[in-house]
């Protein structure tokens, strides 16, 4: 798919440190935040820990956070973003918290909005 690339990498954390300290000591409120801010319920990411237990208790692995992969997705296509669903699970199944630090971040660049400034005729 065309189009750019992610706003900061992966392993971007120092980037921004507050998203990074965030993530770092509550990685379950930083997803719920990151749904808030795509406008989605912010209680979906939840799902991503409750259903590896409820899927296991029928016999059905899951190793694959289904709220985190589908956000992730969803903010790349909104964007643009270069990538794959193939990257996209690889990211999402591997490192969860800095998938979310990364989304975190390329959501508050996104819907930063830039201060228009008029200036008087003279």
């Amino acid at each position: 798919m065309a189009g750019e690339d992610w706003n900061s990498g992966l392993f971007s954390c120092c980037d921004d440190i507050k998203s990074c300290c965030y993530g770092f000591w509550c990685c379950p409120c930083l997803a719920c935040t990151v749904s808030g801010l795509f406008g989605q319920n912010h209680c979906l990411p939840l799902c991503d820990i409750c259903s590896p237990a409820v899927t296991s208790a029928f016999g059905i692995p899951l190793c694959v956070p289904p709220a985190g992969l589908a956000l992730r997705v969803g903010i790349r296509q909104k964007y643009e973003i270069k990538g794959s669903l193939c990257k996209d699970i690889a990211t999402s199944c591997v490192c969860v918290w800095c998938s979310w630090c990364q989304l975190h971040r390329e959501l508050k660049y996104r819907n930063h909005t830039p201060a228009v400034v008029n200036q008087p005729k003279k």
